[in-house]
């Protein structure tokens, strides 16, 4: 064979190999692998923006799918079951996904969260704060919600209005909001759908905990450290 038949070979099978991975696009993504709520951190990775959840996975973990490879059926041989009642959820910027992996193209700054966890107890959690200062920063499928903080003017007050981009007491209609509340306790509201505005509820004391270390929150479903 030809040297410049076997570069046309070599080129073609390139070609061939490369051909499965989508393309990405400006900017960068976050992706954590985690189980049981958050409480095992298996990976933290950087991704590319514009390929789909499903690609960003594949490139970091050993996957395995179901319903014609929409859907996630195992990560590093860590599988979903209907007997054990444990699957795999993922979540972007701390909305439960309202599509499959593969129909959720990442953007620039999407915190993308796959957890395996029991849903025996409680098949939905739509909204957790553990990507926390999202979804008031990058908000959902590259569309952002105004943020407000609702509270008294104080200094914790002003930096949680800092760390979510937000105004303090502006105007709530359509906002993603943070209020301060008693208690010392953190969690979060959706009444509808993935992108849709949110509540979260922070205790006072938790709220001047959060201004200082906005990483407190990391990998929860609700509460704090």
């Amino acid at each position: 064979m030809s040297l410049r038949r076997l570069a046309a070979l070599l080129l073609a099978l390139g070609v061939v190999v490369g051909c499965g991975e989508e393309a990405s696009g400006k900017g960068s993504a976050q992706l954590w692998i985690t189980r049981d709520r958050g409480a095992e951190v298996v990976l933290t990775a950087t991704v590319p923006a514009g390929i789909s959840a499903m690609e960003a996975l594949r490139r970091k973990a050993d996957v395995e799918t179901r319903y014609g490879g929409r859907f996630v059926q195992a990560i590093d041989g860590v599988e979903g079951s209907l007997a054990d009642q444990h699957d795999w959820f993922f979540y972007v910027n701390g909305y439960e996904a309202d599509r499959s992996a593969t129909d959720y193209r990442l953007h620039d700054g999407d915190v993308l969260w796959f957890d395996h966890r029991s849903w025996g107890t409680e098949q939905r959690v739509p909204i957790v704060i553990g990507a926390f200062p999202e979804p008031f920063v990058h908000g959902f499928d590259g569309r952002r919600r105004p943020a407000v903080v609702d509270a008294a003017e104080t200094e914790t007050a002003r930096r949680l209005a800092k760390l979510v981009r937000g105004s303090l007491n502006g105007p709530a209609d359509g906002a993603n909001r943070l209020v301060l509340v008693g208690g010392s306790g953190f969690r979060a509201r959706l009444s509808g759908a993935a992108g849709d505005p949110v509540v979260f509820e922070l205790g006072v004391d938790a709220a001047r905990r959060l201004a200082r270390d906005p990483t407190l929150a990391r990998f929860r479903y609700e509460g704090l450290r």
